[in-house]
This record gives C-alpha cells, sequence and structure tokens, in this order.
C-alpha cells in the first residue's frame, strides 16, 4: 500500500462557515503538516466538527480558501476530494462481512472484486485484524469494530484521513488502548491527520499539534507540552488539563521574569508579557505539595475532601486564596480530612495567564 507517498498537507485560509445567521467557524486560519496528526480539540458547538467536515467537503466553506496539497478545494465536492473520514459511529454495514465493509469503498470506486479484496485484507493486517475477514460486525468487539472502520479508510489510500470522536463510544481503557494503536498506524504510515475530539487527555496522547477551539474560532495551537504548560488565555488552562486558576499580584517584572505574590507566597515565574499588577495563575494540581504540619514556611489550609484512587490521591484543601484540587501520588501518607496542612508551590506548573478577554 502506497499511503505515505500520497500524504497531503491541510491548509485553512480565513475561512468562516456561516449557518444563516449563526457563525459556526469564524474567519480560521491553521496548516497541517504532510504526515502529522493535528487535533481539533474543544466543547460542544466550538466549531471544531464543523471545520473537520469542511476538509471532508461535507459542508462548504462561506468565506475563505481550503487546500489539500496545493490544490484549492474550497468549491470541490466531498467525492472529487482524496479524503477519508472514520466516524464516531463506526457506520458499518451489519449484513456484510468485515471484508465487504472494509472494500466496500474500492468497489465503489471501480477496482474489481479481487484487487479489491486483497487491498482489503491489507488493510486488516495493518490494523491487527488479520483472519477477521469472515465476520459479521455483531461478531467483534467495540475496539475492534473502530479498528475495521480505521482500515475501510485507509484501503482508499487517502491524502488526507479524518477522525471524528472515534473513541466516544469505547470505555476508558479501550479508549487508551485503541488510541494508541491509532496513533502506531498513523506514525508507521506517515498519515496526514486530522482528529477532532473533546477530551483533553485523548488529544494530548495523540497529536502533533493541538488546535484549541472556542466560540467558532482558535484560541491556541501548539505543541500538547505547549499548550500545558504554556496556556494562552484562562480558557485554554482551564480546558487543557485540570487547573486551579487563583488571583495573583505581580510585584515587579525584570528580563521577562516576574515577581509573583500568590496569597503569602512569592514566586519567579517568566512574566509572559504583563507587567506588574493584578494577574492570574493557573496551578496544577500536581504543581501543590502538602504536609501535615500547618506551621511549615507554606501557606496555610484546610483538608475538605480527599479521595483515594489507587495511583493516587485527590484533596480539596480549603486556603485563603480559595479551593485548590490537588493531586498527591503518596497515596501510602494519606493525610486525613479536616487536618491542618502546609501548601507550598513548585515553580514548575504554575503559570501567568492572560485573561480569556484579553487575549482575543
Amino acid at each position: 500500500m502506497s499511503i505515505a507517498s500520497k500524504a497531503a498537507s491541510v491548509t485553512f485560509d480565513a475561512v468562516t462557515k456561516a449557518f444563516g445567521p449563526v457563525v459556526a467557524v469564524d474567519q480560521v486560519s491553521f496548516r497541517v503538516g504532510a504526515g502529522s496528526l493535528v487535533t481539533l480539540l474543544g466543547p460542544s458547538g466550538c466549531g471544531k466538527t464543523t471545520t473537520l467536515r469542511m476538509i471532508a467537503g461535507l459542508e462548504m466553506a462561506t468565506e475563505g480558501r481550503i487546500l489539500i496539497g496545493d490544490q484549492d478545494v474550497t468549491s470541490l465536492p466531498a467525492t472529487d476530494r482524496d479524503v477519508s473520514m472514520v466516524f464516531q459511529s463506526y457506520a458499518l454495514f451489519p449484513h456484510m462481512t468485515v471484508i465487504e465493509n472494509v472494500s466496500y469503498g474500492l468497489r465503489v470506486s471501480g477496482l474489481p472484486k479481487s484487487a479489491a479484496s486483497e487491498q482489503a485484507h491489507d488493510g486488516l493486517a495493518l490494523v491487527g485484524l488479520k483472519g477477521y475477514g469472515d465476520r459479521l460486525p455483531s461478531e467483534l468487539s467495540g475496539g475492534q469494530q473502530q479498528r475495521v472502520a480505521v482500515a475501510r479508510a485507509l484501503v482508499l489510500e487517502p491524502q488526507v484521513l479524518l477522525f471524528d470522536e472515534p473513541l466516544s463510544n469505547l470505555d476508558a481503557k479501550l479508549r487508551r488502548r485503541v488510541r494508541e494503536e491509532i496513533r502506531d498506524i498513523q506514525q508507521n504510515l506517515g498519515l496526514t491527520s486530522v482528529y477532532v475530539t473533546h477530551d483533553q487527555e485523548e488529544a494530548l496522547a495523540v497529536s502533533d499539534r493541538i488546535i484549541v477551539m472556542n466560540n467558532a474560532r482558535i484560541a491556541q495551537e501548539g505543541s500538547p507540552r505547549e499548550l500545558y504548560e504554556e496556556p494562552a488565555d484562562l480558557f485554554v488552562a482551564d480546558f487543557i488539563g485540570d487547573a486551579n486558576l487563583v488571583d495573583a499580584e505581580i510585584l515587579s517584572v525584570e528580563d521577562a521574569v516576574a515577581s509573583v505574590l500568590i496569597g503569602d507566597l512569592e514566586l519567579s515565574l517568566p512574566s509572559r508579557g504583563l507587567s506588574k499588577g493584578p494577574a492570574r495563575v493557573a496551578i496544577r494540581p500536581q504543581a501543590i505539595s502538602l504536609s501535615e504540619s500547618a506551621t511549615g514556611g507554606g501557606m496555610q489550609g484546610i483538608v475538605r475532601k480527599s479521595s483515594y484512587l489507587g495511583s493516587h490521591i485527590e484533596y480539596t484543601i480549603e486556603t485563603a486564596i480559595g479551593e485548590l484540587f490537588v493531586i498527591d501520588g503518596r497515596v501510602a501518607q494519606a493525610i486525613a480530612q479536616d487536618s491542618d496542612v502546609s501548601v507550598e508551590l513548585s515553580q514548575q506548573g504554575v503559570t501567568l495567564v492572560r485573561s480569556t478577554e484579553s487575549a482575543l
């Protein structure tokens, strides 16, 4: 199969999509490099699925240009775009065998039955389902059905492979395994892939880059690490992973380093273009350390909730700057509810952030 050689970039140039008076996608521009996996991430109604459907040609742009490789496909119908989509519902034909499902698109495109069957078997082998061709979809697990849907898309050898919430029908453990399989296939074949999800953990796990969308626009684009460690604003900080968003005071800024007062704790943080005065910080739950003595050098707090989750304990701590959500891996040293604690913050995982309004 020559899938990797056909991988093409995807470019959005100031693309807008309106449904009557409702603007679903508003002046969106980005580029997906050939052979990379980019995830469109955001809450329901943010415009991510509409953006994906415009790549596929299932929705047409109201304004702007869409390119696949060097070809302007803005006005081309879905049938004339070299794109395949893996749907949330799998969309398998229940009365067809697995091999018939996988070869269906090839047969419709006019490929002889024997050649279509051979390519379909190759596709099943790629997704680890060699020997499953004679089964019906109802005889497969949810994860296996999802892999059949991926194989059906792969055998068409598309320039771009699209995933629309592909794991939403799977349980948590299976989601983790199937997302790893999808990522392995994408990397091994060098596929250009655009992946839509509202699950931030899923996005962090599979993506080369993530585009976070909010209210029909791009809130931030970057690598998973960039978005987690350097969120552009309060919305991104809160959406990508858990974050405690609290008030702080920038006491001074020198050489792009801010002296920041958080409650009665003073930290040196990258200023990120902010100046002296009131500010907001995002504190990751893992950046907070607790000790049972409330007489230490940290901020005083009281344990209000404690939840044991096997690999870690989650605490809710009442402090002078508000309630803090804390993740602590010391499961053998659990702190009892209503205990007084000392709260300290590490430099890693504490970030100054702009308000969402000022970032727009």
